[in-house]
């Protein structure tokens, strides 16, 4: 379905059944009329040539046009346009008859192309270079960023980390398996699909066909690996392309993605998920994942908080090389707790039970994943240092016949996305039973990230407290793109001769409590098994 544009093919013609200038009361051209686009000069054009002498071309400049579709076989043009016998230009619509459906699809697909090749490339003008109007992923995402971003997804070993997680790939794989129902005879677009290995799941279980929509260049292998496997190829089709720009030749009864980051939401495929999802999916279809959470709880981790403050050791030196360093040691230290630390930890350094944010993919807006915002509240099992919010998500698959999870708990089998923590520059202490508050806010950057505010504050204890306030308070900033990959094994914590064994906190006996309503039962999952399925 792809259309290959490339800087050596100066034009490409359609045949079309016939094309009718909007503002005109004439009745659309019944003659065959060829559609041409082409490159010259510097300026990408859209040329409608009629078979009859008395009928004019028409002209369209790339640069300013857009296309819609009204039904499978017409379409409308927008543009400002110029008439080859007439020193002017304005605006017109021109609509588009089309002989079948498919030519329709080819046709928007090479019109998307020839705007993201050849008008991309620039138009030569006297002063400077005039460049095509971004897409909305563009408009949200820093282009360097953007090509980072799929230059790392574009390369084999990635995927290959990826696939080795075997918590992943196989929970995905079961979730696909064991509902089947939803699959057979269905349509589906795989969004994001790297290596095609979860379009291949959907044609294992029966799926009439699956688009596997992906941008990067892994696209091409992707190819190459359905391909190997014919049996199942031969229902599959690659879409080479942006969610937000490609088109497709039919709706999706079911979507299926990875489009989990760190902490859930690093990376922002999570807003292209939900695109895909208004764009391709019928009412009342399918998502696979269909739920995430995000768990947070405090924690207490004195090996870790001395790990960090000690980096900034180096910059106390009064007399390195007869430099004093220490002038910038405030802002290494600040620097150093910016960055989230993404490990696998001990459970037992978690101090109170876990509180939930839900995001329901099935309702969510695009917009409400620009800003999120989660208060906190958690009453301390322990008496102990707090050193930070610890953070870790999972997913729900909600099969008709099965409803699977994948975690990324801690305690739980380790994935590649490990768990998250940020760590707060001044600790504070609690008593068992007291009250800790706070906010965790997360806004959305151009980098394909956050950043990350966080607050945690311990009200006043003992006789009292109901009249006082904020006893201490401590915050941070911190940006989600740049953690701090610690990706140690836990570490075994000693108990204290003062903490009975019975305060230690493991994963598997908290309580989710979600600050989210849900409407679903489906939602509250059973706390003694975060991989379980939910009765």
């Amino acid at each position: 379905m792809e259309v290959a544009v490339g800087k050596e093919i100066r034009q490409q013609e359609f045949a079309i059944a016939s094309v009718s200038d909007v503002s005109s009361t004439s009745t659309a051209s019944p003659s065959p009329v060829s559609a041409r686009f082409s490159f010259d000069s510097g300026v990408a054009e859209l040329g409608f040539y009629k078979d009859s002498e008395t009928n004019e071309d028409v002209h369209v400049d790339l640069r300013t046009a857009e296309l819609f579709k009204l039904s499978p076989i017409e379409s409308i043009c927008i543009a400002q346009s110029f008439e080859t016998s007439k020193e002017k230009s304005y605006s017109r619509g021109i609509t588009i008859q089309f002989r079948k459906e498919e030519e329709s699809i080819a046709f928007h697909i090479a019109f998307d192309q020839w705007k993201k090749e050849k008008v991309l490339q620039g138009s030569c003008l006297s002063n400077g270079t005039l460049s095509a109007s971004k897409s909305k992923f563009d408009d949200k995402i820093e282009a360097s960023s953007a090509k980072m971003y799929f230059h790392y997804y574009g390369q084999l070993l990635h995927q290959q980390n990826m696939l080795q997680d075997y918590v992943r790939t196989g929970t995905y794989y079961a979730a696909v398996i064991e509902n089947r129902a939803d699959f057979v005879g269905r349509v589906v677009v795989d969004v994001g699909a790297g290596s095609g290995i979860l379009s291949l799941f959907a044609a294992q279980a029966g799926a009439k066909h699956v688009y596997a929509v992906e941008a990067s260049e892994m696209a091409e292998y992707a190819r190459k690996l359905i391909a190997g496997n014919p049996s199942l190829g031969q229902r599959i089709t690659v879409v080479k392309g942006k969610v937000e720009e490609i088109e497709l030749p039919e709706k999706a009864d079911i979507l299926i993605s990875e489009p989990m980051g760190t902490l859930l939401v690093n990376e922002r495929m999570l807003e292209t998920y939900v695109i895909a999802r208004d764009r391709f999916l019928v009412p009342n279809g399918k998502l696979f994942p269909t739920v995430g959470r995000i768990h947070m709880a405090p924690f207490s981790d004195e090996y870790l908080y001395v790990e960090i403050a000690n980096k900034a050791l180096f910059w106390q030196q009064q007399n390195y090389y007869g430099v004093d360093l220490t002038p910038l040691y405030g802002s290494a230290f600040q620097g150093y707790f910016s960055q989230p630390v993404v490990d696998a930890f001990d459970p037992r350094v978690l101090v109170a039970p876990a509180i939930s944010h839900v995001i329901n993919f099935a309702s969510v807006k695009e917009e409400d994943l620009y800003e999120i915002d989660v208060p906190l509240k958690f009453i301390a099992a322990v008496g102990a240092r707090i050193h930070g919010l610890a953070c870790w998500f999972d997913v729900l698959f909600n099969g008709s016949t099965i409803q699977r999870w994948l975690t990324t708990a801690p305690g739980a089998p380790t994935t590649h996305w490990y768990q998250l923590r940020c760590v707060l520059p001044q600790p504070l202490y609690v008593m068992p039973g007291q009250e800790i508050t706070g906010r965790l806010h997360m806004v959305a950057h151009h980098a394909q990230s956050y950043t990350i505010y966080l607050t945690l504050s311990a009200k006043m204890w003992g006789p009292g407290a109901e009249q006082g306030g904020i006893l201490q308070a401590s915050s941070c900033k911190l940006d989600l793109k740049e953690p701090y990959y610690r990706m140690s094994q836990p570490q075994a914590y000693p108990m204290s001769q003062d903490q009975p064994i019975h305060h230690l906190i493991n994963t598997q006996d908290l309580q989710i409590q979600s600050q989210d309503e849900v409407g679903s039962e489906l939602m509250q999952q059973p706390s003694q098994n975060l991989d379980g399925e939910l009765h």
